[in-house]
């Protein structure tokens, strides 16, 4: 187990405030940014990666754009596309999602 960076892991404040509230518990990433095990803190509160899994855009549910603080999957495409530059959805292409817990 090591230290995970939350500003790495959780790129904005919006989402690092959404993880405090508990409407975010996962976060999808181009590549892994923790392991199992890692923690990271916002404010104070300590949380803990507890999956890195390998995926691909095609996997991913409504559930999962829920857990990442989205309406539903096409919410959270929207999302995508203002928060990157020429962002096109390709359901092959990988992706790994990091889920954690308040600990």
């Amino acid at each position: 187990m090591s230290d995970a960076h939350a500003d790495t892991l959780l790129p904005s404040e919006r989402m690092r405030d959404q993880a405090l509230d508990g409407e975010v518990t996962q976060i999808h990433r181009g590549q892994a940014y923790a392991e199992a095990g890692d923690r990271f803190e916002i404010d104070g509160q300590q949380f803990e990666v507890v999956d890195v899994t390998e995926r691909t855009l095609g996997d991913l549910t409504d559930e999962d754009a829920r857990a990442e603080g989205a309406r539903d999957l096409d919410h959270y495409k929207q999302i995508l596309r203002m928060s990157h530059d020429e962002f096109e959805w390709d359901d092959d292409d990988e992706i790994v999602r990091h889920r954690f817990e308040r600990v």
